[in-house]
């Protein structure tokens, strides 16, 4: 059986390419930042790239904004009024995120909140959105997916990332003290699964896609 390392790269081999600036925005968030796999990266990316040129969507949520690159890809597939809010938590990455926006030229397309997405999302609470990307804290997405849901038109799509959480979700995966997380996610995970509101889709592409229809 082949490694999971040469299934994902024949993927990204088989998948379009990343763009320019998008290479350049991966190789600056390793060399300079911590915790690189937290981007997206070239296949899901594409992924999410594509999702969003088939909904065409007018407005789009980003939860999590951390490098900008998930922020580049989902803005790809904009309608030509469409405009995508996201929202990063640590100031200490606001100048990259804006440079990098500028640089795909869309900052007038493209607003970007500073703070905590608790306390952001009241200011949104007038949008109806039609695209929902989901990639922050963890113990936070139940929270996250109850504050946006509602306002996700009929047809809408919320993804959430991160659901495998590196296969510890699995039925007996033996927990590390003190670890809050992978409950969290298990719990949200199963929540979903059962909500009528949605029709999910968990996909096993990188740590795991959790696309969520609205019905």
């Amino acid at each position: 059986m082949q490694s999971e390392e040469s299934l994902e790269q024949y993927a990204a081999a088989h998948t379009a390419p990343e763009p320019p600036l998008l290479a350049q925005l991966t190789r600056e968030t390793h060399l300079q930042m911590l915790l690189p796999r937290m981007s997206s990266g070239h296949v899901q990316g594409r992924f999410l790239s594509m999702l969003s040129h088939l909904l065409g969507p007018r407005r789009v949520l980003e939860i999590g904004t951390f490098c900008g690159y998930a922020t580049l890809c989902l803005a790809e597939g904009l309608a030509a009024d469409g405009h995508l809010h996201t929202i990063e938590i640590n100031p200490e990455r606001e100048a990259r995120i804006r440079r990098y926006v500028a640089a795909a030229g869309l900052a007038g397309r493209v607003t970007l909140h500073i703070g905590d997405a608790h306390d952001v999302l009241p200011a949104l609470a007038d949008e109806v959105w039609d695209l929902v990307f989901i990639d922050a804290d963890k113990r936070a997405n139940a929270a996250y997916f109850e504050a946006v849901i509602g306002q996700v038109r009929p047809g809408g799509l919320l993804i959430v990332d991160n659901v495998l959480w590196s296969g510890k979700v699995l039925p007996g995966h033996a927990l590390k003290p003190g670890d809050k997380d992978t409950p969290a996610v298990q719990a949200f995970n199963d929540h979903v699964a059962r909500d009528p509101r949605v029709e999910p889709v968990l996909l096993p592409l990188r740590d795991g896609l959790l696309l969520l229809r609205k019905r």
